[in-house]
């Protein structure tokens, strides 16, 4: 890693009547401003990839130098917290540029880390749930105590608060939303990502543009034939909320939103990803869904177009293909290096707000 100021220091500590020399900090990289600066093109693709931990080996880590790492729930299935804390500190050091570690810890029916008994004391229930039993003084509390537990393992990214507007029971998304209209949505949004902030975790708001009564893209293809005003008017309000509360990502949806772009899925469709550049005024980091989804396959040079839309970080299980299909693209002059550079000095500074690195 080039223009990279390595901080490597020796304490001795003298403690009562005896002394000890603790053993040399790891050395601490401190990237210029812009951060980008400090990396090589190598480097800066690398940091373009959230690649689940599942689908990659330790050497791919390793050499391509992911930007985030997202677990499920075959991670921590009948490990202990000690296991669990030793495995993702083992994969914050196979990086240089030290990694968002991410879940999708949403409660309810998306559950990674919960689930496991030896983990938490109980399964984080959906914020229906919560706020059934006691209103959004407990859905908060919940909140507090899911992003405390995340933050001890290790986990510095929570793939939530899911933002979108449902009230069908029958549909898809309905269980794993607020399950109330877009204003008390959009109420719920502001304070979950105000307890996440103030407790130190990333969050993530899902699934833009706003997934509505559309059917499951982990398995099919999507068509929200809705108006752009529809949106705007209910789908677009807890997205705003969210942001105006200080979300550090959005993640957009693989669903095809014919009123912006009848043509690509959310997550590959510059027109969607302007929107929520330019009328929503989002300034972070913007991940696509996981790229393996059956509603993202089919298209042609997908992680290149998925760049060329505006997204900054990717979630991939192919990790070693989608690297080189962006990076091969960068030295062509596909892509403008220019836009890798404002994707990663989101990325790092994003990682600097909340202390990653």
């Amino acid at each position: 890693m080039k223009k990279i100021i390595i901080l490597l220091t020796s304490i001795l500590l003298l403690c009562g009547c005896s002394s000890a020399t603790e053993e040399p900090a790891k050395p601490t990289f401190v990237p210029q401003q812009p951060p980008s600066q400090s990396l090589t093109l190598e480097e800066k693709v690398g940091q373009l990839f959230m690649v689940r931990s599942d689908s990659v080996t330790e050497d791919s880590i390793k050499t391509l130098q992911p930007g985030g790492v997202i677990m499920f729930a075959v991670d921590f299935d009948g490990i202990t917290k000690e296991e669990a804390k030793t495995r993702i500190e083992n994969l914050k050091n196979m990086t240089q540029v030290k990694p968002y570690i991410a879940v999708d810890e949403e409660g309810g029916t998306v559950v990674r880390v919960s689930r496991n008994p030896n983990l938490a004391p109980e399964k984080f229930e959906s914020p229906q749930y919560y706020y059934n039993e006691g209103g959004i003084e407990l859905v908060l509390e919940k909140e507090k105590q899911k992003s405390e537990l995340l933050l001890d393992l290790g986990i510095n990214m929570n793939l939530s608060p899911v933002s979108d507007v449902s009230t069908k029971t029958t549909t898809f998304i309905y269980d794993r939303t607020f399950g109330k209209g877009a204003e008390e949505t959009a109420d719920y949004v502001r304070q979950v990502v105000g307890v996440m902030d103030g407790c130190g975790i990333s969050s993530s708001l899902k699934h833009f543009p706003g997934y509505g009564d559309n059917l499951d893209t982990h398995v099919t293809i999507a068509i929200d034939t809705r108006p752009l005003d529809h949106f705007r008017n209910v789908d677009f309000l807890p997205f705003i909320s969210g942001i105006d509360a200080g979300a550090d990502s959005v993640m957009v949806s693989h669903n095809i939103i014919t009123a912006v772009d009848p043509n690509l899925p959310a997550s590959l469709s510059k027109p969607v990803h302007d929107l929520l550049r330019n009328e929503l005024a989002f300034d972070g980091i913007i991940i696509t869904d996981d790229m393996a989804m059956a509603a993202a396959e089919g298209y042609k040079e997908p992680y290149k177009t998925a760049v060329l839309a505006g997204n900054d970080m990717i979630i991939v299980s192919d990790f070693v293909t989608a690297y080189n299909e962006v990076l091969n693209a960068v030295r062509n002059g596909e892509i403008p290096e220019e836009m890798i550079n404002a994707a990663v000095d989101r990325i790092i500074n994003a990682k600097i707000k909340r202390g990653i690195i």
